[in-house]
């Protein structure tokens, strides 16, 4: 029997339905929000993940399927989706108007070869949105206030946002070299990743999940008293409008995300019970010039469709993760048959999700496949009704039947469902 790879999984049944649901909410939310969508390839040249996220990052140097194609171009199964969106913009020139805000969501897969774990597999699903050319803090807590309340709006409410400043570039050059200078004497108490890192990207150590408790992670100088006075005027600001959108956030300095190209202000979206990510993101000014483009200031954010599918399993109540449909046409003969065909055709292009006995099942299991669609109604036809035109409809929970006239079944669903 072949089997699927290791770290990727089949959507189905309850999860399937849950997926639907958060792309539908999604598509409604960001149009709301005046945001158009983006759609980039799977897989692009690996250069533009190496050149974007940075070199040095966990997902480039340990994560990315990198391969060569038939035409001997290196190529990367995108890990994220940011660097991608930014691509698109450059190659196809869209900050024309450098007078317009572009904003940009995508829903789509991503590949990180990582040890598979509850919530993170190998193939994942991010919904993500990137704003180009405001440098505005207001833009910032919109975006971050966009995803706090799409979550809400999934009906999770055990989160809060977790904020922090990486500052401007004088900000990061000094805290860097304090953070060096004080974690010089302790590196053989920390990670062999931690080692490594103090080298290649000393403030992605702060954020470690292996030394996250240790002692000397905890003493570490922090960020803030290393801010020039214009990063934290800049930071300051955004809490103020995160405040007047009612954003329930926390300041947490330890907060760097695990990408380069990140400066400013960046986020994560942690559940109170598990602290957990499920999503997060930031500001990255300099990126759009990094990759060929025009100075085009940018920020973004994404969301793990697989983490969020699983804080909504805890909430929902058990009855709304059955599947339900609203009518379940029931015929035997022939003649019924050919009625039911018809019906079940007018039912569905009037938006009334329906289904048939096309299974030659009996009377009996026919009931008892409604009940496992969870039908709202169950439409029965019969010979001796149809040839007065007559069909009965069933409430299935009530069981109150109602003899209706053929011609106005369609009409008396839509009004009752």
């Amino acid at each position: 029997m072949i089997t699927k790879p290791k770290g990727t999984y089949d959507l189905l049944d309850i999860d399937a339905r849950i997926y639907t649901y958060i792309s539908n909410l999604a598509e409604e939310f960001m149009h709301n929000y005046n945001i158009d969508y983006i759609r980039t390839p799977i897989f692009e040249a690996s250069e533009l993940f190496h050149r974007g996220i940075g070199g040095t990052t966990d997902i480039v140097t340990k994560e990315t399927y990198d391969f060569k194609d038939r035409g001997d171009r290196q190529i990367t199964l995108r890990p994220e989706g940011t660097a991608g969106v930014v691509r698109s913009v450059i190659e196809n020139k869209l900050y024309g108007n450098r007078n317009d805000v572009l904003k940009y969501y995508y829903m789509g897969t991503m590949y990180r070869y990582e040890r598979p774990q509850k919530g993170r597999f190998r193939e994942l699903t991010q919904i993500g949105v990137e704003a180009f050319n405001s440098n505005e803090p207001m833009i910032d807590a919109e975006i971050i206030s966009l995803g706090y309340y799409f979550i809400k709006s999934l009906g999770i409410e055990d989160f809060t946002v977790q904020i922090n400043t990486l500052g401007d570039e004088t900000s990061r050059t000094d805290y860097t070299k304090a953070l060096k200078d004080y974690l010089k004497p302790h590196l053989e108490g920390l990670c062999e990743d931690c080692k490594s890192r103090f080298q290649t990207n000393p403030l992605r150590i702060l954020d470690c999940k292996v030394d996250k408790d240790n002692e000397i992670l905890k003493k570490a100088p922090r960020i803030s008293a290393f801010l020039t006075k214009d990063a934290k005027e800049r930071f300051d600001k955004v809490k103020e409008y995160l405040n007047i959108l009612d954003i329930d956030y926390s300041v947490n300095e330890n907060i760097v995300r695990g990408l380069d190209y990140y400066d400013h202000n960046v986020w994560e979206y942690v559940t109170d019970t598990e602290k957990v990510a499920i999503g997060g993101g930031g500001r990255y000014n300099s990126l759009v010039e990094n990759l060929g483009g025009p100075s085009l200031p940018a920020v973004g954010f994404g969301l793990g469709v697989d983490r969020l599918i699983l804080e909504i399993k805890k909430i929902l109540p058990e009855k709304a993760l059955t599947k339900q449909i609203d009518a379940y046409v029931m015929c035997v003969n022939e003649e019924e048959k050919m009625h039911a065909v018809s019906l079940v055709q007018d039912l569905r292009l009037n938006n009334i999700q329906a289904e048939i006995n096309s299974n030659n099942l009996s009377l009996k299991s026919q009931f008892k496949t409604a009940d496992t669609l969870g039908a709202k109604y169950l439409i029965i036809l019969n010979s001796d009704d149809l040839q007065k035109g007559i069909i009965t409809v069933k409430e299935n929970s009530t069981k109150e039947e109602f003899k209706l006239d053929e011609s106005e079944v369609v009409d008396w669903l839509i009004g009752n469902l």
